[in-house]
């Protein structure tokens, strides 16, 4: 075996890493998720969003520059109970017809140590937007990855339950947010 023949091929190898680098873009939605957990009357209850769409643009090398964007169809939400998602996509909930989506929109992602992050963004539902903070843990295994983190909201911040629905004895104001999202990479020049 002539070991000499493959030197040129080590060094392109090794100039191609120097210039090409792995970024995190393309979600996998069939494999990702949004869920939520609240309380009602006490009682832990849980659901999710079955429609929504991702879009992320995520170099390890280059955390600052960092992009997400996550849009809901509010009316795709399962809660468990048919009756319960025929109400709160209604006016005094959601008000589907009116603000069909809600978005997440980062504007800022600072890494805490290891696979740990601290994402910021817009989160607007219904109308109103709020800044807000996640912990986001991110894995890779070769050219997949998945970010995993949640955050909590306060409905009444958003109006999403008026009315009759403001007692937060009733449904609580504290609803965390959960997303796991899939995605592979695609190679992106340095």
């Amino acid at each position: 075996m002539n070991i000499l023949k493959y030197i040129p091929v080590c060094g392109l190898i090794l100039a191609c890493s120097d210039v090409l680098a792995l970024e995190f873009k393309q979600v996998q939605a069939n494999e990702s998720s949004v869920t939520f957990s609240y309380k009602q009357m006490g009682v832990p209850m849980e659901g999710k969003f079955n429609k929504f769409t991702a879009q992320l643009a995520f170099d390890p090398a280059k955390v600052a520059a960092a992009q997400a964007r996550i849009d809901i169809n509010v009316a795709s939400i399962d809660t468990g109970s048919m009756e319960a998602n025929d109400e709160v996509v209604g006016k005094l909930w959601f008000n589907a017809k009116t603000y069909p989506a809600a978005s997440f929109v980062s504007t800022g992602l600072k890494a805490l140590g290891g696979n740990r992050y601290e994402a910021t963004g817009k989160l607007s539902i219904k109308g109103r937007t709020l800044e807000m903070k996640a912990p986001v843990t991110f894995q890779a295994a070769g050219n997949r990855g998945a970010f995993d983190g949640s955050f909590t909201l306060k409905r009444l911040d958003f109006a999403i339950g008026e009315g009759e629905w403001t007692d937060i004895g009733t449904v609580a104001n504290e609803i965390q947010i959960k997303f796991h999202l899939v995605v592979n990479a695609a190679l992106s020049k340095k």
